[in-house]
Protein backbone atom coordinates (compact mmCIF):
# COMPACT_ATOMS: atom_id res chain seq x y z
CA UNK A 1 0.00 0.00 0.00
CA UNK A 2 1.35 3.52 -0.63
CA UNK A 3 1.93 6.05 1.85
CA UNK A 4 -0.44 8.96 1.89
CA UNK A 5 1.06 12.47 1.05
CA UNK A 6 -1.11 15.61 2.11
CA UNK A 7 0.19 18.39 0.40
CA UNK A 8 -0.58 22.34 1.90
CA UNK A 9 -0.19 24.50 -1.13
CA UNK A 10 -0.38 28.72 -0.91
CA UNK A 11 0.54 31.09 -2.93
CA UNK A 12 4.06 30.82 -3.30
CA UNK A 13 3.89 27.76 -5.31
CA UNK A 14 2.03 29.72 -8.24
CA UNK A 15 4.07 32.88 -8.14
CA UNK A 16 7.15 31.24 -10.21
CA UNK A 17 4.31 30.70 -12.39
CA UNK A 18 3.87 34.43 -12.85
CA UNK A 19 0.39 34.99 -10.55
CA UNK A 20 0.82 37.59 -8.16
CA UNK A 21 -0.26 37.68 -4.41
CA UNK A 22 -1.46 40.43 -2.13
CA UNK A 23 0.76 39.07 0.87
CA UNK A 24 3.66 40.73 -0.77
CA UNK A 25 2.56 44.05 -1.97
CA UNK A 26 1.48 46.06 0.60
CA UNK A 27 -1.88 44.66 1.28
CA UNK A 28 -2.65 45.67 -2.49
CA UNK A 29 -3.80 42.72 -5.27
CA UNK A 30 -3.65 43.86 -8.50
CA UNK A 31 -3.93 47.74 -7.50
CA UNK A 32 -7.14 46.79 -5.53
CA UNK A 33 -7.77 46.70 -1.93
CA UNK A 34 -8.04 43.47 -0.99
CA UNK A 35 -11.06 44.11 1.15
CA UNK A 36 -12.84 45.27 -2.21
CA UNK A 37 -12.33 42.29 -4.39
CA UNK A 38 -11.97 39.49 -1.76
CA UNK A 39 -14.68 40.20 0.74
CA UNK A 40 -18.32 39.56 0.68
CA UNK A 41 -19.04 43.22 1.91
CA UNK A 42 -16.96 43.99 -1.82
CA UNK A 43 -19.23 42.32 -3.47
CA UNK A 44 -22.25 43.84 -1.95
CA UNK A 45 -20.52 47.43 -2.12
CA UNK A 46 -19.90 46.84 -5.74
CA UNK A 47 -20.45 43.68 -7.88
CA UNK A 48 -19.11 45.08 -10.51
CA UNK A 49 -16.06 45.97 -9.48
CA UNK A 50 -15.29 42.39 -8.26
CA UNK A 51 -16.92 40.52 -11.44
CA UNK A 52 -14.16 42.83 -13.45
CA UNK A 53 -11.20 41.83 -10.87
CA UNK A 54 -11.91 38.00 -11.47
CA UNK A 55 -12.44 38.46 -15.38
CA UNK A 56 -8.92 40.03 -15.67
CA UNK A 57 -7.65 36.68 -13.17
CA UNK A 58 -9.35 34.39 -15.24
CA UNK A 59 -8.10 35.26 -18.62
CA UNK A 60 -4.69 36.05 -16.89
CA UNK A 61 -4.59 32.48 -15.91
CA UNK A 62 -4.63 31.13 -19.21
CA UNK A 63 -1.33 33.26 -19.81
CA UNK A 64 0.48 31.00 -17.70
CA UNK A 65 1.76 27.61 -17.26
CA UNK A 66 2.16 25.05 -14.59
CA UNK A 67 5.73 25.44 -13.00
CA UNK A 68 8.25 22.61 -11.84
CA UNK A 69 7.15 22.84 -8.45
CA UNK A 70 3.08 21.94 -9.74
CA UNK A 71 4.61 18.95 -12.05
CA UNK A 72 6.97 17.64 -9.39
CA UNK A 73 3.86 17.82 -6.90
CA UNK A 74 1.58 16.24 -9.38
CA UNK A 75 4.72 13.35 -9.95
CA UNK A 76 4.86 12.01 -6.28
CA UNK A 77 1.71 10.19 -7.55
CA UNK A 78 4.15 7.71 -8.94
CA UNK A 79 4.88 6.93 -5.60
CA UNK A 80 2.36 7.57 -3.19
CA UNK A 81 -1.36 8.06 -2.50
CA UNK A 82 -1.33 12.07 -2.72
CA UNK A 83 -4.11 14.65 -1.97
CA UNK A 84 -3.35 18.64 -2.44
CA UNK A 85 -4.89 20.88 -0.38
CA UNK A 86 -4.33 24.26 -2.13
CA UNK A 87 -5.50 28.08 -0.68
CA UNK A 88 -4.97 29.09 -4.89
CA UNK A 89 -8.33 29.09 -6.85
CA UNK A 90 -6.15 28.66 -10.00
CA UNK A 91 -5.77 25.44 -11.78
CA UNK A 92 -2.18 24.92 -11.72
CA UNK A 93 -1.97 21.66 -10.29
CA UNK A 94 -4.35 20.49 -12.41
CA UNK A 95 -3.02 20.96 -15.51
CA UNK A 96 0.29 19.84 -14.02
CA UNK A 97 -1.40 16.44 -13.60
CA UNK A 98 -2.59 16.18 -9.89
CA UNK A 99 -5.76 14.22 -9.71
CA UNK A 100 -6.86 14.78 -6.42
CA UNK A 101 -7.35 18.59 -5.12
CA UNK A 102 -9.12 19.87 -2.52
CA UNK A 103 -9.42 23.88 -3.35
CA UNK A 104 -10.19 25.62 -0.14
CA UNK A 105 -10.78 28.57 -1.41
CA UNK A 106 -12.53 28.22 -4.61
CA UNK A 107 -11.73 28.25 -8.11
CA UNK A 108 -11.08 30.94 -10.54
CA UNK A 109 -12.66 29.11 -13.51
CA UNK A 110 -16.02 27.88 -11.68
CA UNK A 111 -19.18 30.25 -11.07
CA UNK A 112 -22.41 29.87 -9.41
CA UNK A 113 -25.61 31.71 -8.11
CA UNK A 114 -25.13 34.16 -5.90
CA UNK A 115 -28.16 32.62 -3.45
CA UNK A 116 -26.98 29.29 -3.72
CA UNK A 117 -25.03 27.92 -0.78
CA UNK A 118 -25.00 31.09 1.54
CA UNK A 119 -25.39 28.61 4.44
CA UNK A 120 -21.99 26.86 3.06
CA UNK A 121 -23.26 23.60 3.21
CA UNK A 122 -21.47 22.86 -0.04
CA UNK A 123 -21.91 22.84 -3.88
CA UNK A 124 -23.05 20.49 -6.25
CA UNK A 125 -22.28 20.16 -9.93
CA UNK A 126 -26.13 21.57 -10.28
CA UNK A 127 -25.13 25.07 -8.94
CA UNK A 128 -21.57 25.64 -9.86
CA UNK A 129 -20.37 26.13 -13.90
CA UNK A 130 -17.02 25.85 -15.39
CA UNK A 131 -16.97 29.35 -17.07
CA UNK A 132 -13.10 28.49 -18.38
CA UNK A 133 -11.87 32.02 -19.24
CA UNK A 134 -15.18 33.76 -19.95
CA UNK A 135 -15.91 36.59 -18.83
CA UNK A 136 -19.08 37.48 -15.92
CA UNK A 137 -20.68 40.72 -15.97
CA UNK A 138 -23.64 42.64 -13.59
CA UNK A 139 -26.94 40.96 -15.21
CA UNK A 140 -25.32 37.77 -16.48
CA UNK A 141 -27.95 35.12 -14.54
CA UNK A 142 -27.64 31.25 -13.60
CA UNK A 143 -30.11 29.00 -14.79
CA UNK A 144 -32.39 30.10 -11.26
CA UNK A 145 -32.30 33.63 -12.14
CA UNK A 146 -29.56 34.56 -9.87
CA UNK A 147 -26.87 36.78 -10.64
CA UNK A 148 -24.01 34.49 -11.19
CA UNK A 149 -20.57 35.89 -8.64
CA UNK A 150 -17.24 34.18 -8.70
CA UNK A 151 -16.91 30.53 -6.77
CA UNK A 152 -14.68 32.04 -4.61
CA UNK A 153 -14.59 31.27 -0.62
CA UNK A 154 -14.03 35.45 0.48
CA UNK A 155 -13.09 37.00 3.43
CA UNK A 156 -16.09 37.08 5.76
CA UNK A 157 -17.14 33.70 4.32
CA UNK A 158 -17.22 30.14 6.00
CA UNK A 159 -14.75 27.55 4.38
CA UNK A 160 -16.91 24.39 3.13
CA UNK A 161 -14.52 21.94 2.56
CA UNK A 162 -12.51 22.74 5.82
CA UNK A 163 -13.42 19.00 6.97
CA UNK A 164 -12.45 17.56 4.18
CA UNK A 165 -9.02 18.92 4.60
CA UNK A 166 -8.59 17.91 8.08
CA UNK A 167 -9.40 14.36 6.94
CA UNK A 168 -6.93 14.30 4.52
CA UNK A 169 -4.15 15.55 6.98
CA UNK A 170 -5.13 13.04 9.69
CA UNK A 171 -4.64 10.43 7.28
CA UNK A 172 -1.46 11.19 6.03
CA UNK A 173 2.05 9.31 6.40
CA UNK A 174 3.85 12.69 5.49
CA UNK A 175 2.72 16.60 5.35
CA UNK A 176 4.54 18.89 2.84
CA UNK A 177 4.05 22.08 3.22
CA UNK A 178 4.75 24.72 -0.05
CA UNK A 179 4.33 28.21 -0.59
CA UNK A 180 2.15 29.30 1.98
CA UNK A 181 2.96 31.84 5.47
CA UNK A 182 0.84 30.04 7.44
CA UNK A 183 -1.13 32.94 8.29
CA UNK A 184 -4.40 32.43 7.03
CA UNK A 185 -6.69 30.40 9.15
CA UNK A 186 -8.49 28.40 9.00
CA UNK A 187 -6.00 26.96 6.74
CA UNK A 188 -2.91 27.68 9.10
CA UNK A 189 -3.57 25.71 10.95
CA UNK A 190 -4.50 22.22 9.42
CA UNK A 191 -1.02 20.80 9.88
CA UNK A 192 -1.78 20.59 13.89
CA UNK A 193 -4.37 17.96 12.53
CA UNK A 194 -1.38 15.81 11.66
CA UNK A 195 -0.47 12.42 13.85
CA UNK A 196 1.95 12.87 16.20
CA UNK A 197 4.79 10.80 14.77
CA UNK A 198 3.93 12.23 11.13
CA UNK A 199 7.28 14.23 9.47
CA UNK A 200 6.36 17.78 8.32
CA UNK A 201 8.34 19.44 5.58
CA UNK A 202 7.62 23.08 4.79
CA UNK A 203 8.75 24.41 1.77
CA UNK A 204 9.70 29.14 2.03
CA UNK A 205 12.12 30.56 1.57
CA UNK A 206 11.98 33.04 4.61
CA UNK A 207 11.90 32.20 7.93
CA UNK A 208 8.97 30.59 9.68
CA UNK A 209 7.58 30.85 12.88
CA UNK A 210 6.59 27.50 13.32
CA UNK A 211 7.76 25.80 16.14
CA UNK A 212 7.11 22.16 15.96
CA UNK A 213 9.49 19.08 16.84
CA UNK A 214 8.23 16.65 13.50
CA UNK A 215 8.81 20.14 11.09
CA UNK A 216 11.88 20.26 8.80
CA UNK A 217 12.45 23.57 6.90
CA UNK A 218 13.87 23.50 3.42
CA UNK A 219 14.52 27.45 2.84
CA UNK A 220 14.17 27.59 -0.90
CA UNK A 221 11.53 28.78 -3.24
CA UNK A 222 9.37 26.33 -4.37
CA UNK A 223 10.87 24.86 -7.63
CA UNK A 224 13.89 24.22 -5.89
CA UNK A 225 12.43 23.23 -2.88
CA UNK A 226 11.29 20.39 -4.33
CA UNK A 227 13.68 19.10 -6.02
CA UNK A 228 15.35 18.96 -2.45
CA UNK A 229 12.26 17.52 -0.82
CA UNK A 230 12.11 14.36 -3.21
CA UNK A 231 15.65 13.59 -2.52
CA UNK A 232 15.23 13.81 1.02
CA UNK A 233 11.99 11.11 0.92
CA UNK A 234 13.71 8.99 -1.66
CA UNK A 235 16.60 8.79 0.99
CA UNK A 236 14.34 7.91 4.13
Amino acid sequence: MKKKITVLTGAGVSAESGITTFRDSDGLWENHKVEDVASIEGWYRNPSVVLDFYNERRAQLFTVKPNAAHMAIASLENDYDVTVVTQNVDNLHERAGSTRIIHLHGELTKVRPENCCNDMDGFSEETVFDIGADAIHVGDKAPNGAQLRPHIVWFGEAVPKIDAAIDAVEAADIILIVGTSLQVYPAAGLYRYAKMDTPIYIIDPKDVSVRDGRLTHIKDVATKGMETFKNLINSR
